[in-house]
């Protein structure tokens, strides 16, 4: 399974902005998909995961209502809308894939994505 991520930019505190993650490969693998994040020295933190076919949703409670993670199963494709941007939203954020149940646990994912870039100004 490959990952592609991309939407990452900058934007002012209060915007929006919409990450993709285009999968290909054996993606019939897949269970789950998730979003995490890295801020400059901090550790990987779990955003946000979607089940790949059932529509379960899990999310990090920080971003709980201002984020909302998607998919298009057609397009082998899971977003991520964050609304409402902080600057403490500024991080890396990486898409991963899981194969198997749930996991908020970075670990335990199978597949990375190289990560995109979202800076948040104030």
């Amino acid at each position: 399974v490959q990952l592609q991520a991309s939407g990452g930019g900058l934007v002012q505190a209060g915007e929006s902005l919409r990450l993709s993650c285009a999968a290909s490969g054996r993606t019939f693998s897949i269970d789950y998909m998730g979003w995490f994040r890295q801020a400059p020295g901090k550790e990987r933190e779990f955003i946000a995961a979607i089940s790949w076919t059932g529509g379960i949703i899990h999310y990090r409670d920080s971003v709980k209502g201002r984020f909302t993670i998607s998919r298009d199963n057609a397009k082998n494709t899971v977003y991520l809308q964050m609304n409402s941007l902080k600057p403490e939203d500024t991080a890396v954020y990486y898409c991963a894939a899981k194969l198997g149940s749930y996991s908020s646990y970075l670990r335990e994912y199978d597949y990375w994505g190289q990560g995109t870039l979202v800076t948040v100004s104030s």
